[in-house]
């Protein structure tokens, strides 16, 4: 139940992601920042220990580092395309995540998780023909679910020695730092980049505050007790919702061809499917 409220929450995330007038350097940028100093207030009045060891800190700043990756690709694909275009490239992370984990995890790879990524994989080739001008929304939505399926097995291994909250906060304090040290570079901060209209104020606060800290510490307690395949998978259902709300918010049924959603039908068909080999592989092993 906390999971699949996890991903109600972020299938909202999206439709904030159009609301926010800004682009995808900004929305991250604020994001991480707010995100990192709520965090590190949670932290503090629940009296939990910040200090971790050099080690710790450089294995949790490169996924950090892959995070900031993961949230510029997933907004970038937003602001390029649209909502429903990128959370359906997005699910992809089922394929990634399905060859990630056994790698990380030295398990076997399960021959039913890499048929379902590619029955995923065909939907989204279906819906790449019909979408042709949305090719670059659809590359940074791919881009986005193979960098989410990283961490998330990255983190699966993190939580069983650092708590969930003290690997939020670094990674999304490196995820800023990182962010920062780019933006420098390029000469990024201009005094337009910190003129915000009253709408992308409102959609950051709400972005980072419930979005981000309570969703992202959870997900990753999570880790401890279900594989991040399964998380991936659940947070398919991100799809579901987030084009539900774009929908409702935005019409965007009016902006894709109905085939559109024959692809979608395609990609849950496949995620329900691969619960129920999952369980039936499961009752094997058990036997």
């Amino acid at each position: 139940m906390l999971l699949h409220l996890i991903v109600f929450i972020w299938g909202f995330s999206p439709v904030l992601g159009r609301f926010i007038t800004v682009d995808a350097w900004q929305i991250v940028w604020f994001r991480v920042l707010i995100s990192a100093i709520v965090t590190l207030f949670y932290l503090v009045i629940s009296k939990q220990a910040i200090l971790i060891t050099k080690k710790q800190f450089l294995q949790l700043g490169g996924v950090g580092l892959i995070i900031m990756v993961h949230w510029l690709a997933f907004y970038g694909a937003i602001k390029v395309s649209n909502i429903s275009v990128t959370l359906v490239a997005f699910s992809t992370g089922t394929l990634f995540s399905s060859i990630v984990e056994p790698i990380l995890y030295k398990r076997s790879i399960r021959f039913y998780e890499v048929i379902i990524g590619l029955i995923i994989i065909g939907a989204i080739a279906l819906i790449f023909s019909i979408e042709t001008h949305f090719w670059l929304g659809i590359v940074l939505g791919m881009l986005a679910a193979f960098t989410s399926s990283i961490f998330g097995v990255l983190n699966g291994l993190l939580v069983k020695t650092i708590q969930p909250a003290i690997i939020s906060f670094y990674e999304l304090l490196t995820a800023f730092i990182g962010l920062t040290i780019v933006l420098c570079c390029t000469q990024s901060f201009t005094p337009l980049f910190f003129s915000l209209d009253n709408n992308s104020i409102i959609g950051l606060l709400i972005l980072s505050l419930v979005c981000t800290v309570f969703p992202f510490i959870a997900s990753v307690n999570l880790s401890k007790y279900i594989s991040p395949y399964t998380i991936v998978l659940t947070v398919n259902l991100e799809t579901v919702y987030g084009i539900i709300w774009a929908i409702l918010f935005y019409n965007e049924n009016n902006e894709v061809k109905p085939t559109f959603y024959l692809g979608v039908c395609i990609i849950l068909f496949a995620i329900f499917l691969n619960t129920y080999l999952k369980k039936w592989s499961d009752k094997r092993i058990k036997m």
